[in-house]
């Protein structure tokens, strides 16, 4: 059991990492306006490439091809936030996605949410709101609609890894990390941005150790561990991400602290999250799993 807890954490530590990598000031030369898509598929290429030699069952299906679309969207529209917004604002918004997959769950598969996914819902639907009506006018609005589209995005890879369930975990990951670098890869070379060699080791780095790795554990620990207790340690991701900004770029010219409408914002939705996932002793509740 603690075996596959420290494997989940394990992954949510090193997913936590995604702010490190693409605030980096070695991107600086970079465009804004394409920093995001490079990112995406320069991290999705490397993760494909340490995927590969994991992959056991490979099967194709068409009921694939909604999934590897909404992933290759979901980093676009995530990176893109991170690159455009401060770190904690575009992660937040992503982490509203549980909420969207029980109204998609809801309005698609007959599936009624219960209490908790009601407290879910409200508490992400209430941060959400205090975010955008706060920012909307003084921050970044690109940043803000890339960021809520991470999320329903994002619930839209759950949803339909959960209807490919049967399919074998690391062949699902790898999939998607390879149509997303093939679908990137003419933007890739578009503007004849050769990475320099300091730049294509964090990009090697972002790939293999912030998402390619961070599956691997989190598909083994998963399984020595109950769904909801993954949901909730896997939590630690949205709280780390800014931290490890702070820690590695406070004193770059582009450093963004949190503003008090995100912290706020994000608090509601961290609730919402803890309440839906933890696994309290006497709780009840379907998984997303």
């Amino acid at each position: 059991m603690w075996r596959g807890r420290l494997l989940v954490i394990a992954a949510a530590v090193l997913w936590s990492t995604s702010g490190f990598f693409a605030k980096a000031p070695i991107f600086s030369n970079w465009s804004t306006e394409s920093r995001g898509l490079l990112l995406a598929g320069w991290r999705s290429a490397f993760a494909a490439l340490v995927l590969l030699f994991f992959v056991r069952q490979p099967r194709w299906s068409w009921r694939l091809l909604p999934m590897v679309g909404a992933f290759a969207v979901m980093n676009w529209t995530y990176l893109n936030a991170l690159v455009l917004c401060e770190p904690t604002l575009a992660i937040w918004l992503q982490y509203s996605a549980p909420a969207w997959v029980f109204i998609m769950g809801w309005l698609f598969f007959g599936e009624y949410p219960v209490r908790r996914d009601w407290l879910l819902l409200a508490l992400a639907g209430a941060g959400v709101s205090v975010i955008l009506w706060a920012q909307w006018g003084d921050g970044s609005p690109a940043g803000l609609r890339y960021g809520i589209a991470s999320g329903w995005c994002f619930a839209l890879v759950m949803a339909t890894l959960r209807w490919n369930r049967e399919f074998e975990a690391t062949w699902l990951i790898f999939l998607n990390n390879a149509t997303t670098a093939l679908l990137f890869l003419p933007a890739m070379f578009h503007d004849q941005i050769v990475p320099t060699p300091e730049q294509w080791v964090y990009l090697a780095c972002f790939g293999v150790f912030q998402f390619g790795i961070p599956y691997l554990l989190f598909a083994h620990g998963v399984r020595r561990v109950s769904g909801h207790e993954a949901s909730g340690l896997v939590l630690l991701e949205p709280i780390l991400v800014p931290l490890w900004v702070f820690v590695a770029w406070r004193h770059a010219a582009d450093y963004q602290y949190p503003a008090a409408s995100t912290l706020i914002g994000g608090g509601l939705i961290l609730c919402g999250l803890a309440l839906r996932y933890w696994p309290w002793p006497t709780g009840h509740g379907t998984s997303l799993s």
